[in-house]
């Protein structure tokens, strides 16, 4: 057998049971079913997971920085983003199997990391979804009070529970036609803002860029600016999602380089589109933002379409939320019980939450990860928006410390990979910009969990503090606790397993007769392939 460290080993080794394990439509390590399409992936990226995060949740983050803020937070959080997706794209498209980069950092660092980064990264779902189901609850409840919060929750946590033990195929269609649908639906907004702010509107003049002179640019200046990035962090979080999505993909070779390339068009288009359109439409300093009459969190749209004259608009708004957290709660599932899954099956979790069924369905998983949905129930005795807020506070640092270890665990990756005698052309999806690229992701991650919080030191305030923070060492503590039980350490760059998780496409020879694979590009093909 070959040598890891011979460098003219290629990098798709396969023998007579590899070859048979590729081709089965069941995942031989997970036992999940291979059965999300090449479109069912580049949409999840597009436009995946976005909802009440980022249609309501960003009337929070305008009303604490203004809209500059918001651009600059969209912005800031953007281009980390895309580093943090070209890190995963090359990590990603070499091991679509094994767990994703939760595995990925056991192996190319240390097995205690691996696991401090898995439980940080199922908080960050659970808190996700618990917003999600806060958000559709409170609409609810805005159309009808004859059901109370928690009657609501309850049809809703079945509902969704029943729908994930259909399948990871027909989750995929679902979020295929749902992502249209939010894509859609945001094109709209934003032909009517054009049309709004230039004076289209009967019986209004034109706005122009008037909530950006009053109430102002900025909310209590770089204080604004500090606690917008906490919130642009929860409405990035799932860009990384698709390497969770990988091992349950017919062709990820293809899918996944694909996918990381949507998401540059979904920061441009989504997230910098959004954080335009809504500062221009909807002034920082409208009550409605975060107090709204009725127990519904009003989103920066409803309060757009009410200003322009529709005070019926907030049902339409509510109705295309609702549609959105649809999505967004199916997403949430899908991710934390794929994250659960992964980690039981490497003894980082409970053992029980690693069994799928024949049909590759992990059904434990998936109910204790609706489970969690029921943190949304603090809308009971806080109300849906201050909920909204803790819980975003207490996610928000774990998704700088997430994609923080994707950088760590791909520059880990690399030094291996040199080390033991491999060359970058070997790789079949090479990231952009790297070494830079990579540190950049590293650096700005660091600098941002430490940060993100600093709103609640210029006016002290010890529960927001404890909020924001308490994450933080609790990663720390997950790493120093698992370290010192079962004794891991750090690998050495030529002990790092650079084998587990390849596999082959499911479709490879239909891909190579369409030329998707095994070709050499010219280098600005590459560049624009990046996009």
């Amino acid at each position: 057998m070959d040598s890891p460290k011979d460098p003219e080993r290629s990098i798709v080794v396969q023998d007579g049971d590899t070859d048979q394990d590729d081709f089965r439509s069941i995942d031989p390590e997970s036992g999940v079913k291979r059965g999300l399409k090449t479109r069912h992936l580049s949409m999840m990226a597009l436009a995946g997971i976005i909802g009440p995060g980022l249609l309501v949740g960003s009337g929070g983050a305008l009303s604490s920085g203004g809209p500059a803020s918001l651009l600059i937070g969209f912005g800031v959080i953007g281009i980390i983003a895309f580093s943090i997706m070209q890190s995963l794209g090359e990590l990603t498209t070499l091991y679509p199997s094994g767990g994703a980069f939760t595995q990925l950092a056991a192996r190319m660092v240390d097995p205690a990391f691996g696991v401090a980064v898995g439980w940080n990264y199922f908080i960050i779902w659970f808190a996700v979804l618990a917003n999600e189901y806060n958000a559709t609850t409170s609409i609810l409840v805005f159309w009808s009070d004859k059901v109370p919060v928690w009657g609501y929750f309850l049809i809703l946590w079945t509902a969704f529970l029943l729908f994930q033990f259909c399948g990871v195929t027909t989750f995929g269609e679902a979020e295929f036609w749902l992502a249209l649908f939010k894509l859609i639906g945001l094109v709209a907004f934003y032909i009517f803002s054009i049309v709004y702010v230039s004076g289209g509107i009967h019986g209004t003049g034109a706005i122009g860029f008037r909530y950006w002179h009053d109430p102002g640019p900025f909310v209590e200046g770089f204080r604004g600016v500090a606690a917008v990035f906490v919130f642009c962090s929860t409405f990035y979080a799932g860009c990384e999602s698709i390497a969770v999505a990988a091992t349950e993909t017919k062709n990820p070779r293809v899918a996944v380089p694909l996918a990381i390339r949507q998401v540059f068009w979904r920061i441009i288009f989504i997230y910098m589109g959004a954080a335009f359109f809504f500062g221009l439409t909807c002034p920082a300093n409208d009550d409605q933002l975060v107090n709204g009459s009725s127990r519904a969190l009003l989103s920066p749209m409803t309060v757009a379409i009410q200003n322009a004259g529709w005070q019926g608009g907030v049902h339409l708004i509510n109705a295309f939320i609702l549609i959105t957290c649809i999505s967004a709660i199916n997403s949430s599932i899908y991710i934390a019980s794929r994250t659960l899954l992964f980690m039981a099956q490497q003894r980082m979790a409970p053992s029980f939450l690693g069994w799928t069924d024949k049909r590759g369905v992990p059904i434990p998983a998936i109910t204790v990860a609706n489970a969690f949905g029921a943190l949304s129930m603090m809308n009971v005795s806080t109300g849906a928006s201050e909920a909204y807020s803790y819980i975003v506070n207490l996610s928000g640092v774990s998704t700088f410390l997430v994609w923080g270890s994707i950088s760590l665990t791909h520059i880990r990756f690399r030094q291996a990979w040199k080390a033991q005698g491999y060359h970058v052309q070997d790789l079949p999806f090479v990231s952009f910009g790297y070494p830079w690229n990579a540190y950049f992701g590293l650096g700005a991650n660091i600098f941002l969990a430490l940060v993100q919080g600093w709103s609640n030191f210029a006016s002290w305030d010890a529960g927001g503090f404890v909020d924001a923070y308490i994450l933080l060492p609790l990663f720390f503590v997950i790493y120093a606790g698992y370290k010192i039980v079962f004794k891991t350490r750090f690998w050495r760059k030529d002990e790092i397993d650079l084998q587990s998780g390849r596999r082959r496409d499911l479709e490879e020879p239909k891909e190579l007769a369409e030329v998707e694979i095994g070709v050499a590009h010219l280098w600005w093909r590459r560049l624009l392939r990046n996009f």
